[in-house]
């Protein structure tokens, strides 16, 4: 950074085929480096929902920044993956190494020395991780995240949840389920539940990687459009060639890095992140763990109820107050660090503001000093529970990870005598043949990264669930993962070390006892 553009030490040759394309009035601009060049790396598609609104936001950007003096180029594309399409297919164990894919991907896409600066569009589980693990490899860019926004609200998660445990009872047949599915999922956007998708905007907000109240305004709307051009323009005013110069690397700092464990916790977030946040830290030279985890758990509040967690969706979570009012509350109470650099300038207290669209165009007016819906959102002063969602257990099968915002109390401790299983195809068939009908701890092993790529088994969740409705008690340990949605049973997962690995898990036998202590 101290050398100014990079761009200005390159060869003659390697600048003209860099700007080959460009106009000519930016071409000598490039090659003066008398204008920042903004990198555009997208994960767009149109297979997933939260993508498709990503078509149109490279011409919105590369405008924005041309109004605010600079060039924005599409320096590349990343995959994405649904998880929500290869659940229970081999697809899904290409799942979790997509993100070292997308973050490869990333640091070739900015690897060209051409960039001042860069904007990340993406939304999804893998995806957003991956692309700020590839962008911190380039630690002295500013970089802003381009959020698209949830879908509006269809039918309610309660009420998708309740088609699918009766087709696992075999009360609801195809068409039934596949009709309360797409009114579920019916429209461009994040899925609403609060996920490991949700839970990644929730992060970058809190991060200072997205604007001030960018992460859940719909997709289509004027405001949405509006923060899309800002964030444009903001990254531009960032570069070493702007005002005020901020790289992700002064962004992303330990106080970051706890401000989003903080906030993980504060609203019952996807277990997924207790691997994406160890990695995002580690690409920014900082080691966080499983013990920070737990050691946060134990003093920050939980603050919201969203679905999986509660009967709202996210679309409510940000009518009520969402991410002003949540933040406010954590700054207030001391539970997070104040003194950051953000991409909106410094200090988190700037994220207590809410967007508006005016007669003046965008500007960042006072946010809520109360929640619109107690059931939803809360004051750290009268929190869902004292401590966070997640819980960190260890014993003689390993360690794990246990979420219980959505769990009752009384199934916070379960013991009952294994079943083992090597695969989710298993457990339905043991269902199914009756052979499931007691208290049971099922056992779901080499479901890791080294056995198959630890995919998400979301299938297990209807079933489990059954079975637990049904007056037993019922627990779920795996070395796979459940992510965002793990629901209701108590569920031991990431279990490690893996059992592929020899890990302890993989001597477990039917009838063993096992208590799944989350206490």
């Amino acid at each position: 950074a101290a050398e100014g553009p990079a761009r200005a030490g390159l060869g003659c040759t390697n600048l003209a085929h860099g700007f080959a394309a460009c106009a000519p009035g930016d071409k000598l601009a490039l090659g003066h480096s008398a204008k920042p060049n903004i990198a555009i790396v997208s994960a767009y598609n149109d297979m997933l929902s939260a993508h498709q609104p990503l078509a149109d936001y490279p011409a919105q950007l590369k405008e924005a920044v041309a109004q605010a003096g600079g060039v924005a180029q599409f320096a590349g594309g990343v995959p994405a993956m649904c998880d929500g399409i290869t659940q229970g297919r081999a697809g899904m164990e290409l799942s979790l190494f997509s993100r070292d894919v997308i973050a490869m991907a990333t640091g070739v896409a900015l690897s060209h020395d051409m960039f001042d600066g860069a904007l990340m569009l993406g939304v999804c589980d893998k995806i957003v991780p991956g692309l700020l693990i590839g962008a911190l490899a380039f630690g002295h860019l500013p970089v802003a995240f381009v959020p698209a926004g949830p879908m509006p609200s269809g039918l309610a998660n309660k009420d998708k949840a309740a088609v699918r445990q009766r087709f696992t009872e075999g009360k609801a047949d195809r068409a039934e389920l596949l009709q309360a599915e797409s009114a579920a999922y019916h429209a461009p956007g994040t899925c609403t539940f609060y996920g490991t998708a949700n839970s990644n905007q929730m992060l970058m907000e809190v991060m200072g990687l997205h604007l001030p109240g960018a992460s859940f305004e719909q997709p289509g709307s004027g405001l949405r459009t509006a923060l899309t051009a800002e964030a444009g323009r903001a990254v531009t005013g960032l570069t070493a060639l702007g005002e005020h110069y901020t790289p992700v690397s002064e962004v992303v700092d330990e106080r970051a890095v706890v401000n989003a464990v903080v906030a993980l916790l504060a609203t019952g977030g996807s277990t997924n992140h207790t691997l994406h946040l160890v990695a995002v830290a580690q690409a920014a030279g900082i080691e966080l763990t499983w013990d920070d985890f737990a050691a946060l758990s134990e003093i920050v509040p939980l603050l919201t109820r969203m679905y999986p967690n509660g009967a709202a969706d996210v679309n409510r979570f940000h009518d009520v107050g969402g991410m002003p009012y949540l933040i406010g509350q954590l700054l207030d109470h001391g539970l997070l660090h104040e003194d950051v650099a953000t991409v909106a300038g410094p200090g988190l207290a700037r994220y207590r503001r809410r967007p508006v669209l005016g007669d003046d165009g965008l500007t960042w007016g006072e946010g809520p000093e109360e929640s619109a819906d107690t059931t939803v959102l809360r004051s750290a002063d009268d929190p869902f529970s004292a401590d966070g969602g997640l819980r960190m257990v260890r014993g003689n099968l390993g360690r794990a990870v246990v979420k219980v915002s959505a769990v009752e109390s009384e199934n916070h401790v379960v013991e009952a005598p294994a079943r083992v299983l090597d695969s989710q195809a298993q457990l339905q068939e043991a269902f199914s043949a009756g052979e499931l009908a007691h208290d049971v701890v099922a056992v779901v092993r080499f479901q890791g990264p080294r056995a198959n790529g630890m995919p998400e088994l979301h299938k297990l969740t209807p079933t489990l669930g059954v079975l637990q409705d049904r007056g037993h008690k019922v627990a779920l340990v795996t070395d796979g993962r459940m992510s965002g949605a793990s629901g209701k049973v108590p569920a031991a997962i990431h279990v490690s070390p893996e059992a592929a690995a020899g890990g302890p898990l993989a001597r477990v036998r039917d009838g063993d006892l096992v208590r799944v202590d989350a206490v």
